[in-house]
């Protein structure tokens, strides 16, 4: 396990070391950021999750990363800080820029209809009520269902796999094609566009709309034209055998005791690490660590750019990251009565989150279990969170924000 001495944050990490000069090269409080170690540990052993790793981010410069607690509580294997975690629905804005590419490439356009490019979406019928008898009145939505709205939670697709393949997201033994093909069958939830209702359906077609517009599997596309070029060394969808050993295991409370969590969470029990898996679930299926998706966030926070290499032009990051549902009641998750979605990224607006010491302005995704990765243009900042844990881990998400929010001068 590396080191972490919480006085002056030294961390050993790949040869180099973390200090108190990178954080006030960065344009933050060592003293205020070298609290973050020492409070997640103070909620590990309240048993509140097993483990996490925090990295904060100012001007291009890594200013804090820490690890604390366990990986793997029964083999007692310390987190490190490039121990990999199950992302869950931060995979969804690598599908969006993926998208994004696509649109930029001419491949395809956000104001077209979905069934343009799948086909399977044609004569798709909107819920408009129940028959006298109990059975589903249906009828022909005003518009068909686009692009766009797939990427805003505006599609009127439901937000689940339908009955008939409820457990494709524990099982995974669907190819991408053939469950974005049953879920074009289930009729609307709502018209497109009057509503927001987070649908992993919608993100998963996205990846399926990647798949036909650049003729390559959905995670074949997002290797070749995010992960790599930017260096994602330990991102992937399906665990290759020689990274297993520094994947973090997902914990849930029973009682006052954590246990590992079985095989009803998304993605299956964590311990078989998707074997046999087919699905790539381009809505939650990214593995990934907080050193490869800083990488990520900081190519959006340059305007497209990482390094030298352009990925995005600027003024499709600022469509991304513009609200787009500001017409829409309950758009989003961190403030569910005014919070605000742009393309697959949440937007901060309301002084309700604000309190967390995240700036207006700020965009980012969290995960179903916990992760969390945000991107503040105000204050050239990135703030990324990662732990497994199958439950409520909001006291981990409230103090790494706080905490490292008041660390910018």
């Amino acid at each position: 396990m590396r080191s972490v001495c919480i006085g002056l944050l030294a961390i050993c990490l790949a040869g180099a070391a973390i200090t108190g000069e990178d954080a006030k090269k960065a344009g933050l409080n060592p003293a205020r950021l070298a609290l973050i170690p020492q409070r997640m540990k103070e909620l590990v052993d309240e048993g509140i999750a097993a483990g996490c790793v925090s990295l904060v981010s100012r001007h291009g410069v890594i200013a804090e990363l820490s690890a604390a607690g366990y990986q793997n509580l029964e083999e007692k294997k310390p987190m490190r800080t490039d121990s990999i975690f199950q992302i869950m629905s931060m995979t969804k804005p690598f599908t969006a820029v993926g998208v994004m590419m696509l649109v930029e490439d001419g491949r395809l356009a956000l104001n077209e209809p979905v069934e343009k490019y799948l086909p399977e979406f044609r004569g798709q019928m909107v819920i408009a009520g129940k028959n006298p008898d109990g059975s589903v009145l249906l009828k022909k939505p005003a518009r068909p269902m686009i692009v766009r709205d797939l990427m805003t939670h505006t599609s009127g697709l439901n937000g689940n796999p339908p009955a008939s393949i409820k457990e494709l997201p524990q099982k995974l033994d669907l190819t991408l094609a053939e469950a974005v093909r049953i879920y074009a069958q289930a009729p609307l939830d709502y018209e497109p566009g009057s509503k927001w209702q987070y649908a992993n359906t919608g993100i998963a077609t996205l990846g399926r709309l990647i798949e036909v517009a650049s003729g390559m599997p959905y995670e074949k596309f997002i290797a070749q034209r995010i992960w790599e070029p930017l260096g994602m060394k330990d991102s992937f969808f399906f665990p290759p055998a020689d990274k297993i050993g520094r994947i973090a295991l997902v914990y849930k409370k029973e009682g006052d005791k954590l246990v590992p969590a079985g095989d009803s969470i998304l993605g299956g029990d964590p311990r078989r690490y998707r074997k046999g898996a087919k699905y790539p679930a381009p809505e939650w299926g990214m593995f990934s660590t907080a050193e490869d998706l800083v990488k990520f966030y900081q190519m959006m926070l340059n305007g497209g750019t990482y390094q030298g290499k352009r990925y995005l032009s600027k003024m499709t990051v600022d469509l991304m990251r513009e609200v787009h549902t500001n017409y829409i009641p309950n758009a989003g998750w961190l403030s569910p009565e005014h919070a605000s979605y742009g393309l697959a990224w949440e937007v901060v607006q309301d002084p309700l989150v604000q309190v967390m010491l995240l700036a207006p302005g700020t965009y980012g995704h969290g995960g179903a279990f916990g992760t969390q990765g945000w991107i503040d243009p105000s204050n050239d900042l990135i703030r990324v969170f990662m732990i497994g844990s199958a439950g409520n881990s909001n006291d981990f998400r409230s103090a790494f924000f706080q905490i490292s929010g008041s660390a910018v001068e």
